[in-house]
């Protein structure tokens, strides 16, 4: 009898290891389902869009990195759009500043001398909006564009009003990537991709109508016509 009643504590502790090994596997079990429901949970659509108005766009992987000192970053609670020189009210514009005027949106292509392309739907504010509240001078001619990293550009003004030019802050409807000139970039349509500032933290109204910036004086054409 007392061997019996042995085997039978033995029997019930074995059967306790076991239940307790049961409820670890199960916990475990649970708590790796968590985990990966977890990820399934936090990983968000790609938000990017593919095509616009039946026009078929590029990814924005295909804007390759030209610029001359690599991407930059700006801190936009410190950043200002400084818009100068011949107008009437020069002034320093923050981020939702800029914002609050009306957003159009395009898609345009950007050539590039490299011999890439891409085909992006832009959106962002007009130029002549924002020229309208400085009051841009009847001397001025030009418009002077400068960029964190150093980089210069200009268009004439008249290729501007005429063409209804935008600086851009979405592109395939996502906020401007960092690499890609955030917080405003140049949709210079119709011009080579080095016109394309990014990065702007400045704009000169100008009567230098033979200004040369970073490329074109450098022996690149100051016109940067695309020629099809």
């Amino acid at each position: 009898m007392l061997i019996r009643k042995e085997a039978v504590d033995i029997f019930k502790n074995i059967s306790k290891v076991s239940v307790l090994f049961i409820m670890i596997i199960l916990i475990m079990s649970a708590c790796s389902s968590a985990r990966t429901g977890s990820t399934t949970v936090s990983s968000l659509p790609d938000t990017e869009v593919s095509s616009y108005n039946g026009q078929k766009l590029s990814p924005i992987s295909d804007l390759l990195d030209v610029s001359i000192s690599g991407p930059q970053k700006i801190d936009i609670n410190t950043y200002k759009l400084k818009i100068d020189g011949l107008v009437e009210t020069p002034t320093d514009f923050t981020y939702d500043q800029v914002l609050s005027n009306t957003k159009y949106s395009k898609v345009v292509t950007i050539n590039c001398v490299e011999g890439w392309s891409a085909k992006i739907l832009w959106e962002g504010i007009l130029l002549k909006d924002l020229f309208d509240k400085v009051k841009v001078k009847d001397t001025a001619n030009t418009v002077i564009f400068y960029c964190v990293d150093g980089f210069t550009t200009s268009l004439p003004l008249k290729t501007i009003l005429d063409g209804s030019i935008m600086i851009a802050y979405k592109i395939n409807g996502e906020i401007l990537p960092a690499q890609d000139g955030y917080p405003f970039m140049l949709v210079a349509e119709n011009k080579l991709g080095y016109k394309w500032a990014k990065w702007i933290v400045r704009i000169e109204l100008s009567d230098k109508s033979g200004y040369t910036g970073y490329w074109e004086s450098r022996g690149y054409s100051n016109d940067a016509n695309v020629t099809n």
